[in-house]
């Protein structure tokens, strides 16, 4: 099963997941909602103050997700600018909750690695998708995710991608098929907010991504999606899923072959500028 996708928490499965989230995640979480309770705010109108949504309210004061520094701040001052809410988030640590237990190493190097590529014919790759697009992996899951297993999926999406910001030095290179922008997940209005992000995220300096078009005649990544991550010390790795299963892979013969198959399709695809007109146009026809 994808790790960028949802799935129930079975041992073994993508969706195994730590039972709490971090302690300082559920601390900060239990302040911002005794104080919004204090104000007489319900989720809904304190999201509409913070401008966040109801359901990333919840997931922070639930302690399943690291708030951004936009969100303390702007809870800080609609909950009485005391001070303890900017204070406090100096202290959070990033738990690992709605992280399959056999992606954590893997997500662990993403944190340090100096350059990643990921190559996906499937779905969005979780570095990049939005909300609404997660929420729709979520809901197509079989058999359905508990609302609480739902939210922390959600949370840890969301909390990964804070890679792309927070780490600029960082180099960040998709290839991404082009039936995956086609296929409408979620409807209409997710997809179109699902394309608006990628081209926003395509503008950051340390982004780069190409759509390999439906239309190519040579592929040379044919036996599925990869990823793969060069390390501070030089070594690259590569990664590799299918259902219910992910396997790191560490054999420099092994990542040397994907590398080469991955610095060919990379040749195949549409450039960056070509593929980002590309997405222009089918957001365009949405």
């Amino acid at each position: 099963m994808p790790t960028d996708h949802a799935g129930p928490a079975v041992p073994g499965g993508e969706c195994e997941r730590e039972p709490d989230p971090a302690d300082s995640l559920r601390t900060f979480g239990a302040v911002v909602q005794a104080l919004r309770e204090h104000a007489g705010l319900s989720r809904v109108q304190f999201g509409e103050i913070v401008r966040f949504s109801k359901h990333t309210v919840e997931s922070v004061e639930l302690g399943r997700r690291m708030p951004d520094l936009s969100f303390v701040e702007r809870a800080e001052e609609a909950l009485g600018n005391t001070g303890a809410l900017r204070n406090s988030a100096r202290f959070l640590t990033r738990g690992e909750a709605g992280l399959a237990a056999w992606f954590r190493q893997w997500a662990r190097l993403e944190r340090t690695g100096v350059s990643l590529c990921t190559y996906e014919c499937r779905l969005v790759p979780g570095l990049l998708q939005s909300e609404g697009y997660v929420r729709a992996l979520c809901e197509n899951e079989i058999p359905p995710l508990s609302d609480e297993v739902l939210e922390t999926t959600v949370g840890a999406r969301m909390e990964r991608q804070r890679l792309l910001q927070e780490r600029p030095n960082t180099t960040f290179d998709f290839v991404i098929e082009e039936a995956v922008f086609m296929r409408r997940l979620g409807g209409t209005q997710v997809t179109a907010e699902q394309l608006d992000l990628i081209l926003e995220f395509s503008l950051l300096r340390n982004v780069t991504l190409q759509v390999m078009p439906a239309s190519s005649q040579q592929h040379a990544c044919l036996s599925g999606p990869v990823r793969l991550l060069e390390a501070p010390d030089g070594r690259w790795r590569a990664y590799s899923e299918g259902q219910e299963n992910g396997r790191l892979i560490t054999d420099s013969k092994e990542v040397s072959r994907i590398h080469m198959r991955y610095a060919r399709l990379r040749s195949q695809a549409l450039s960056p500028t070509d593929s980002m007109s590309l997405l222009m146009r089918i957001r365009g026809a949405l």
